[in-house]
């Protein structure tokens, strides 16, 4: 459905190029949900930016559903935007809309019929579970109230796919669940595809089928979350599976051989380590684990220590006949998680384009 390839922006900032996106290439099928993760300065809001048509990009296409975004001619981007629908972070309803009025707008937009403008409002509103709700005004209503009404803004002008950037962020952990559980809702009931940026990793193991780490303006990791959760080198798997601090043990352990496993599927539920103690004659120590499920599959991640002299070699083949991803890795001593829950902040900011703004003004068009 969404098709991106060799995706490339750059800005001129004076006499300096910027490279905000740097071959891009992606695809998102059809009623999927796709996460796509990284630091500020990744280049997630150009990304969004070339998506929406908002700026046109260096090189490279964007094609939904096998029609080609980036060659449209500025007469027919108005329409070419239509088809996709857009979530922002802090929902930019207008203050001076009720409920209904910020809903019907896009569709006020193209001029459609009131009376077919006032079906489309009321059940585009039930459909987010604000029935009843036609006439509050944004500062009548939460902030998850709120959120509702911009998804189904969206959605007005039945798109065939749904873009979300950040529209959690600024939401607590209930109400971001209750937010999650809506888009994956709408998703399997209206058929959508649905690209969600975020710096959340609770986000993408909520609700994606797959997810795409940004990185200085290239995806660097890829895939289903079943299978980049199982790399144990993988940045979206320490993400996805992170560990708590861990300490060595005392006594005949203190010094033995400390690996790293991850279990998936069905190994998830086997006595494994059990079977590893009972077959090599040795005693196990668990010294960090986490479990998660992940687009319906169930992992585990522990990191173990051995008795000192045990046969290394031998244990990680018995795991890896058994379809176990497991390697020897340096003793860990009170460290930090491996990788943090939310992604943080460095230093280097997105490009700043002047008078580009991606969140239109509160009396400015949100889908034109």
């Amino acid at each position: 459905m969404i098709t991106v390839t060799d995706l490339r922006k750059v800005y001129q900032q004076g006499k300096k190029e910027v490279v905000a996106l740097d071959g891009v290439t992606l695809s998102v099928p059809k009623g999927s949900i796709h996460g796509i993760i990284g630091h500020s300065g990744a280049g997630k809001s150009t990304l969004v930016r070339c998506l929406t048509l908002l700026d046109r990009p260096t090189s490279g296409s964007v094609s939904i559903d096998g029609t080609e975004l980036s060659s449209v001619r500025d007469s027919e981007i108005r329409a070419a935007r239509r088809r996709i629908g857009m979530v922002f972070q802090h929902a930019n309803l207008m203050d001076s809309r009720t409920a209904a009025g910020n809903v019907a707008h896009p569709l006020e937009l193209v001029k459609t019929p009131k009376d077919k403008t006032r079906t489309r409002v009321a059940e585009l509103l039930k459909l987010v579970g604000l029935e009843g709700f036609e006439n509050a005004y944004p500062s009548q209503l939460s902030g998850g109230q709120r959120q509702r009404v911009g998804i189904a803004r969206a959605l007005a002008s039945e798109p065939e796919v749904l873009l979300c950037d950040e529209p959690t962020s600024a939401l607590d952990p209930a109400t971001t669940n209750e937010i999650l559980d809506l888009i994956q809702e709408l998703t399997s009931r209206l058929q959508l595809t649905v690209l969600i940026i975020t710096h959340e990793m609770n986000v993408v193991k909520r609700v994606c089928n797959s997810v795409s780490l940004l990185s200085r303006g290239r995806i660097i990791e890829h895939g289903a979350l079943e299978d980049v959760a199982g790399e144990l080198d993988s940045q979206l798997a320490r993400a996805l599976l992170p560990l708590p601090p861990s300490f060595p043990l005392p006594g005949p352990l203190q010094r033995g051989p400390v690996l790293e496993i991850v279990f998936s599927g069905d190994s998830a539920k086997e006595p494994v380590l059990t079977g590893v103690a009972r077959h090599f004659d040795m005693d196990i120590n668990v010294l960090a684990g986490s479990v998660e499920t992940l687009g319906g599959q169930q992992f585990g991640h522990l990191r173990v220590q051995l008795a000192e002299n045990s046969d290394v070699d031998g244990v990680l083949g018995y795991l890896t006949d058994r379809g176990i991803s497991a390697r020897r890795v340096a003793p860990v001593a009170g460290a930090a998680p491996e990788f943090p829950d939310t992604l943080p902040d460095p230093d280097l900011p997105d490009p700043v384009v002047p008078n580009q703004g991606l969140h239109p003004t509160k009396e400015q068009g949100r889908h034109e």
